[in-house]
């Protein structure tokens, strides 16, 4: 068996999620479809990040095992054509060593999430960016994110729905970056709570609207309680950007 590692970019906004589901086409059936027309062998491709419905990638990784020894621009070529006209680009293959693993191998994840501070309500954006009406403290926000980095349990910072044994995570950091009217929230961990990116960027837009204090975050992840993190962002402005091996 050969094992390839593939590197992704897709664009979310009609997919349930990367992850194969009853309730309607997935990033993960989709490749799998793809490989499957090209190679005429069943796999499965697992990936680095189960991003959820309507969640961007840049730079997703997934792996699979075919019987094959194809040349790599062939599997690059091959899939793109078999997903078209879907969303989905493979960027990148690399023929890798058995034990890769896509998820399990990874070192670092690293997540951006695209927030527009205008009027003017969104054109182009409207499925890729979160548009905030309300002048945003910019500055404020930027202390805010500080309090995030380093090792803390997020419990205040994770939906209902996560299956995950331990809210304890170890953020290495959360920066924030503005150019204009665009705002974009990157946060580097090796792995993160269900919706944990999008809490915390709610919790960071209440900051910026002065609703609370940027201290109040080191507060509000002590409490570990969520109705004291702000709202969940919504999906379309989050962006899975690398996976570091």
């Amino acid at each position: 068996m050969s094992n390839y590692k593939l590197l992704i970019e897709y664009d979310g906004t009609n997919f349930v999620g990367w992850q194969r589901q009853n309730n309607g086409k997935s990033i993960q059936q989709s490749l799998e479809e793809a490989i499957l027309k090209l190679s005429n062998e069943k796999v499965t491709v697992l990936g680095a990040g189960r991003t959820d419905s309507g969640v961007h990638a840049k730079g997703q990784v997934a792996h699979f095992e075919i019987s094959k020894d194809l040349a790599i621009d062939n599997i690059r070529d091959g899939i793109n054509q078999c997903l078209r006209p879907l969303p989905i680009a493979i960027l990148n293959v690399e023929k890798v060593a058995d034990n890769f693993h896509a998820r399990f191998s990874a070192k670092k994840r690293i997540y951006q999430y695209l927030i527009i501070n205008r009027r003017p309500p969104l054109t182009f954006q409207r499925y890729f960016a979160w548009i905030i009406y309300k002048k945003l403290d910019i500055e404020k926000i930027k202390e805010a994110a500080q309090y995030f980095e380093g090792k803390h349990d997020f419990n205040a910072f994770r939906s209902i729905n996560c299956q995950s044994s331990s809210s304890i995570k170890t953020i290495d950091q959360c920066s924030v970056t503005n150019a204009k009217e665009s705002i974009t929230v990157q946060v580097t961990a090796k792995s993160f709570l269900h919706s944990q990116v999008r809490i915390m960027t709610g919790t960071l837009v209440n900051v910026g609207e002065g609703k609370i204090k940027p201290s109040d975050i080191r507060q509000i992840i002590e409490m570990k309680d969520r109705d004291k993190a702000g709202v969940t962002a919504p999906s379309h402005g989050l962006y899975l950007k690398e996976i570091i091996y």
